[in-house]
């Protein structure tokens, strides 16, 4: 009986996964009664649940206008699912045991650092969660006082901070979620450098992990060197960051139905807020649909690659995608070692993110294929490309979208919710996770098989 007891335990990933559906199922059902709509109409389990896990997911694709849909109440439970989906369950229980002075357990712990991506460290544990608090209060309180100079004068006292703080915790969230109404976004804000900035700032603060900036303040105070994680993960943000907004400007420059007709300034501003948004926060202030396709490409490829880990961001993240490229160059120059930062990277963390990069870039070619049958000939603005965006906005948990998610077939938004938790919690969490506990090292040794490549 004992036995049998122990092999009933949920491994760190699979209580990371029965977490976050649980969270999701719940926010589902309320989000489906019709108690939380201005209109006192329900929108349906399946809009709700489609809005619950864009909320948990921190995604930001919205079947219903959030703005006009949603009261009060409404909007206040999808802000709570997205912080919750931001910071993580269990970041936000062990507060709450922290607030009790109830001790974290070991098995608390591991799923912790399985949510953080610590890679089996379990050192400093409570203090990242104390810090990500913290951090996550502070630079949400900031963002939403910068917001109120322009949300308070356009909705008064009480509606104008409500809106701020619905923006400040979406944007440091990394969800893309607003509710000014309308489908528009930021659209309305293209020409405001305070929005566009303060909306910029909280987003790439949240995109780049709470490890990364612990280690950046500890390393201010104590004039130490960063460690190798955080010199890759400001390292490859700075370079995407910089790059994506010189090619979108070179892009969009002439294009008259996105940046063609404004003036220099707002052309640039622009440029950088399109490649900004793209790294999992999914805000937008120009139309994604009448982007050129080589701008769309671009966006998918930033949307894939993502934020960082231990972040509130998706895609397969920075890191995984420097690896990949240190791998290549590697065997490129035949050394035999992959190689960062003078730091010998093991063979585990390689072939980590070879899984990561080949099951996310597998759910969304099947996705794809999947919503593109369902879809053919429905509408004419059902187009591979358009579909393909939605797709890796999904597993990104961007929020990007062409305006066709509203407008999808039943099948098409299940898939979606699944492809959203799938970038939610990461690809091989949930592999790991669906194939249970880790088999004990046989010590079998298979002679080698010799395979052409390439």
């Amino acid at each position: 009986m004992e036995l049998q007891r122990k092999k009933r335990k949920l491994s760190p990933p699979q209580v990371l996964i029965a977490g976050f559906a649980a969270i999701i199922l719940l926010g589902g059902i309320l989000l489906s009664t019709p108690w939380v709509t201005k209109s006192g109409e329900s929108i349906g389990f399946l809009n709700g649940l489609f809005t619950s896990t864009t909320s948990v997911c921190v995604t930001g694709l919205v079947v219903v206008d959030t703005g006009t849909t949603f009261n009060t109440l409404g909007l206040g439970i999808i802000m709570a699912l997205i912080q919750a989906g931001g910071l993580g369950f269990m970041t936000l229980a062990s507060a709450l045991f922290l607030m009790l002075r109830r001790r974290i357990t070991l098995k608390e712990r591991l799923v912790i650092g399985e949510a953080f991506n610590t890679s089996g460290s379990l050192q400093g544990m409570v203090r990242l969660v104390k810090r990500a608090i913290t951090l996550t209060l502070t630079v949400e309180g900031i963002g939403a006082v910068l917001l109120c100079f322009r949300m308070v004068p356009m909705f008064g006292w009480t509606k104008g901070l409500g809106m701020a703080a619905f923006l400040s915790v979406s944007a440091f969230c990394n969800a893309g979620i607003d509710p000014l109404g309308g489908f528009a976004s930021l659209t309305g804000f293209l020409w405001d450098p305070l929005m566009n900035f303060t909306i910029m700032a909280l987003i790439i603060i949240g995109g780049l992990g709470f490890a990364v900036i612990t280690d950046i303040w500890e390393c201010l105070k104590d004039h130490k060197r960063w460690n190798v994680n955080t010199k890759a993960v400001v390292g490859v943000t700075g370079a995407l960051l910089i790059g994506g907004a010189v090619l979108f400007c070179f892009l969009e420059w002439n294009n008259p139905k996105t940046m063609g007709d404004l003036p220099v300034g707002q052309k640039l501003m622009a440029g950088i807020f399109q490649s900004v948004t793209p790294r999992t926060a999914g805000f937008n202030t120009i139309s994604q649909l009448d982007l050129t396709v080589a701008s769309k490409v671009l966006t998918m490829l930033l949307m894939f690659i993502g934020a960082s880990p231990a972040s509130t961001g998706g895609g397969i993240k920075t890191t995984t995608f420097l690896v990949l490229v240190a791998a290549v160059v590697s065997i490129i120059r035949g050394r035999e070692d992959t190689v960062l930062f003078c730091r010998r990277i093991s063979r585990d963390v390689v072939r980590r993110a070879a899984a990561v990069t080949v099951i996310a870039m597998s759910i969304v070619l099947i996705i794809t294929c999947v919503i593109c049958t369902l879809e053919a000939g429905d509408m004419p603005i059902m187009t591979l490309d358009n579909i393909l965006m939605e797709t890796f906005s999904a597993m990104g948990t961007v929020g990007l979208s062409c305006g066709i998610t509203p407008y999808l077939h039943p099948i098409s938004k299940i898939l979606l919710i699944i492809t959203m938790f799938f970038g939610r919690l990461g690809p091989l969490t949930i592999a790991i996770g669906l194939a249970g506990r880790k088999r004990p090292d046989e010590g079998i040794r298979y002679p080698e098989g010799k395979i052409m490549v390439g």
